[in-house]
């Protein structure tokens, strides 16, 4: 019977079972076996593989037969190709086709400023009926009320208000010429020493008297270059003045016989 060996000391018979040659260890200093890497197969003999999916690439690394943008530009040293320009979407005209846009739109105004002036008369001052001031003036019995008589067509009303101001009453009617310049026709029962600078300017001086239908008229001057004819009367002061001409306002004056 021999004695029991320490657990950690190796049989001193190497010899596997089924008669098989020993396998020779590798041993250490002191003759104990050397440690050996349990995946390092021993010579001559193939090396196990584990099985199981492959292992993906890492994630910084290209995948095989793959190049990885920026990569293979940095270890080469090439730029990458820049992208293709734009085209811009907007074209540039030739100014023959913005003549022919500015064209197109200017025909249409130009139709219909002439269908404004020809047919619905656009540039005519809009005319008013002045008999309704005229009564007005009447039936205040303020002042003798005279009205323009022999006035042809082309002699235009465009405005005819009665009112009461501040010592007195005033009928304004306002003309427009057959030349097309503005007149007024002015009755009042202010005092004329009140009327006349008022209406005339501090500054207007009589320029000599005029006679129209049996009436004596003085002609005065005015604001810019417009003229009157004033005619004083003890119970009213009438006073044409405008821009219009000299014959135009005569013309006016004498109407009112």
């Amino acid at each position: 019977m021999e004695p029991a060996q320490p657990a950690d000391r190796v049989p001193a018979d190497r010899t596997p079972p089924g008669g098989q040659p020993p396998a020779a260890v590798p041993t250490g200093p002191g003759g104990e076996p050397a440690a050996t890497d349990p995946t390092t197969p021993p010579a001559g003999e193939p090396a196990l593989v584990a099985s199981g999916p492959a292992a993906a690439p890492p994630v910084n690394e290209p995948a095989p037969g793959r190049p990885v943008a920026g990569i293979d530009a940095v270890e080469t040293g090439e730029r990458p190709a820049p992208p293709p320009p734009v085209q811009s979407a907007r074209s540039e005209r030739s100014p023959k086709d913005m003549a022919i846009s500015l064209l197109v739109l200017l025909v249409p105004i130009a139709l219909l400023l002439a269908f404004y002036r020809g047919f619905l008369g656009g540039d005519q001052a809009a005319t008013v009926d002045p008999a309704p001031a005229i009564d007005q003036a009447q039936s205040a019995n303020a002042f003798p009320v005279s009205r323009p008589q022999g006035l042809g067509s082309d002699w235009r009303t465009v405005s005819a208000r009665y009112q009461t101001v501040e010592g007195g009453a005033n009928l304004r009617i306002g003309y427009l010429t057959p030349e097309g310049r503005g007149v007024q026709l002015l009755q009042s029962s202010v005092p004329a020493e009140r009327l006349l600078p008022a209406e005339l300017t501090d500054q207007a001086q009589p320029q000599g008297p005029t006679e129209l239908a049996g009436r004596t008229w003085q002609r005065y001057t005015a604001r810019g270059n417009q003229q009157a004819l004033v005619l004083l009367e003890p119970t009213r002061t009438v006073v044409v003045v405008g821009d219009a001409r000299d014959n135009e306002l005569r013309q006016l004056a004498g109407a009112l016989g």
